[in-house]
């Protein structure tokens, strides 16, 4: 019937039409079983099964089933899945649930997170096989809600800190997190039983966690100045040993430099953590031009860890700028208090950390040359550029990828409704709206004067590309120097490889440019 169409018309009736970088079509992700059989020399595959399948089924098929995520117990005999269930408010609705069901022919799925409006992820089977853990927001709408951990129906909270992996130690009595805490990733050990937490690392970003035996754990870890590599570590007496050193070569030939804590009094009274990195062949008796960076979110955290992203701080040292990082109120590790404090505050508590922030270091750091600074961001860091741009003149240029211009058509047009409706308002709702415009940059658009590189990609469903279109045309059509880098084949990241070398290109020689900075290598 397809091959015979002549048109190519999409028609939608539910509002989950498009979700990140693409639009919604009539293939959906399933998990299938089946059962394999040994015969002698041969393997065979039986009939599969559709667990999805056995699902209730939904008028619209570009809405039906998807499954997000699965585990399988190790005995093969259960399987967990994760799943949105179709709706007519899945663009405002954070739902997200865990099935469980047995792996042979005909069971039936049990859902486990009936009671919950929230979004459950991460499921894992204790090597047993007995019991299933999982991660669990409770709050219906907000995406950044602290993660409980779930042990089928019983849930513990012993920390105001979220979780955002798991997995069973080998004896099963004890569960293995990855949680964030004061800009770093680190292992947690929680007892199953008792809920008493051991914290296993210190320093540095960890992911990936295997555990080997009793007392022995493999993990991924990395730090600002090195590289992921794989990790062994000692539960027991905590002691951490390096397995690989991936990098090695390509790190004698490249500084990289650490980053330095520092703590300073930000919005509400409340202190505020930031990262300082130094820059290439550092000297105290210089002066250096100052690169903020400002992370997305806002519920998210810029942490010590090795990014190979747009955002690697290292980056910019690299290019000659003290380069400092801000976790403003907003961010997830400082706990739930500090991380919900942002909702209808994005223009307000992260932009006072900001300002404060950098008054800290110019003030404490004599080498930084507070009349050569930039400040760059992505997503909400994109969207703090446009508000920066609004509210001070202090930076000599500003970089905005991705950032939402006005907080109106901002909400129109993304993908997932529940993000901006938690954080700040529904337009049509009288006191939504007053919220909304209280924290739109556009609002404050005849103030903007300070040069502006924006980075937009064509397929990014989040932050639609008229945004960055827009903030554009608005300094370009008032005289005011602005540049637009448009990617059409990429959505809310840079992907491609060469699409991130030239992503490189053009901020660094916009910064670079506007603070009369000579890099130690050729940009262009």
């Amino acid at each position: 019937r397809n091959a015979m169409r002549t048109d190519s018309a999409m028609v939608f009736d539910n509002l989950w039409a498009r979700h990140w970088n693409e639009w919604m079509t009539m293939e959906k992700p399933n998990v299938f079983t089946a059962r394999l059989d040994r015969t002698r020399s041969r393997w065979t595959v039986g009939p599969e099964t559709n667990i999805a399948a056995m699902l209730p089924q939904t008028s619209d098929p570009l809405t039906r089933w998807s499954v997000d995520d699965y585990t399988v117990s190790p005995a093969g005999d259960n399987m967990a899945f994760v799943v949105r269930p179709p709706s007519d408010n899945m663009t405002w609705a954070t739902n997200v649930d865990i099935y469980l069901t047995a792996t042979k022919h005909g069971s039936r799925p049990r859902l486990l997170t009936g009671r919950m409006n929230g979004a459950a992820s991460a499921p894992t089977f204790s090597w047993d096989g007995r019991r299933l853990a999982w991660l669990q927001m409770e709050t219906p709408g907000y995406e950044s809600d602290i993660n409980r951990i779930f042990i089928y129906t019983l849930a513990t909270r012993e920390t105001d800190l979220s979780p955002h992996a798991l997995v069973w130690s080998r004896d099963n009595k004890s569960l293995y997190t990855v949680t964030g805490n004061k800009g770093r990733s680190l292992i947690i050990q929680i007892d199953a039983l008792t809920g008493h937490r051991r914290e296993l690392t210190t320093t540095g970003s960890a992911a990936s966690i295997r555990p080997i035996d009793d007392q022995t754990v493999l993990f991924v870890h990395s730090d600002t100045d090195k590289p992921a590599d794989i990790h062994m570590l000692n539960t027991q007496t905590k002691t951490i040993d390096q397995l690989t050193s991936i990098n090695a070569q390509a790190l004698k030939r490249t500084q990289l430099s650490k980053a330095e804590d520092f703590w300073f009094t930000g919005a509400h009274g409340d202190k505020v953590h930031g990262w300082v990195v130094r820059p290439f062949g550092f000297n105290r008796r210089s002066t250096y031009p100052l690169a903020l960076l400002m992370h997305g979110g806002p519920q998210q955290a810029s942490t010590q860890s090795f990014s190979h992203s747009q955002w690697n701080p290292n980056m910019y040292a690299s290019a000659g700028f003290v380069t400092v990082i801000i976790n403003f109120h907003g961010s997830p590790g400082y706990g739930q208090n500090f991380t919900n404090s942002v909702r209808h505050k994005w223009g307000d508590y992260p932009y006072v950390d900001l300002m404060r922030g950098v008054d800290y270091v110019t003030s404490h750091m004599h080498f930084i040359d507070k009349n050569r600074m930039v400040a760059l961001g992505g997503s909400f860091g994109g969207y703090m550029a446009n508000w920066i741009n609004g509210h001070t003149d202090r930076f000599r240029a500003l970089v905005s990828h991705d950032g939402k211009f006005s907080t109106i058509s901002g909400y129109y047009g993304t993908d997932e409704l529940w993000f901006p409706e938690w954080d700040l308002g529904k337009p049509w709702d009288p006191m939504g709206r007053v919220i909304l415009e209280e924290n739109n940059p556009e609002r404050f658009s005849a103030n903007f004067k300070t040069p502006t590189l924006f980075v937009q990609g064509e397929k990014d469903f989040r932050i639609s590309s008229t945004e960055s279109l827009g903030a554009w045309t608005m300094m370009r059509r008032r005289g005011v120097p602005a540049r637009l880098v448009y990617f059409p084949d990429e959505d809310h990241w840079i992907n491609r490889a060469g699409n991130s070398m030239r992503w490189h290109t053009e901020v660094l020689d916009w910064i670079t440019t506007w603070t009369n900075t000579s890099a130690p290598y050729r940009i262009r």
